[in-house]
């Protein structure tokens, strides 16, 4: 994974959370760069998220996002997260963590179309 859209931060935060990432990995001299991607989504247990894509070093994208979490004391969604079974359908699925701080207070089942450049859905939230 050098690379991921299913990555989000609280709502009102997506701007400043993502130039402060992009800063702190220039500073650390890690390969690792976000951006937003004007999409949004909304749940149920957890409010609104604006969705950002990231390239670079996996290790250094996990490590900011809850570092950005703690810093902004926001709600962040860790994505990336695949199924170990390979199961031949037309959607593809990713998974994510809520996150607050270092805590994680839910999970997130992410759904997109393999035909289509469709953006994730979230199909199933659950809080922790």
């Amino acid at each position: 994974m050098a690379d991921a859209e299913s990555f989000g931060i609280e709502k009102g935060y997506g701007d400043q959370a993502v130039k402060w990432m992009n800063d702190e990995a220039k500073k650390m001299d890690w390969k690792f760069e976000a951006r937003l991607y004007d999409y949004e989504i909304t749940t149920k247990n957890f409010g609104s998220f604006e969705m950002f894509s990231w390239i670079g070093d996996p290790k250094a994208a996990r490590d900011l996002i809850i570092r950005a979490s703690k810093r902004f004391k926001i709600k962040v969604i860790e994505g990336g997260y695949k199924s170990k079974q390979f199961i031949l359908k037309l959607e593809k699925n990713e998974y994510g963590m809520v996150r607050k701080g270092d805590k994680v207070i839910g999970r997130i089942e992410f759904a997109s179309s393999r035909l289509t450049e469709s953006k994730w859905i979230v199909k199933l939230e659950e809080r922790k």
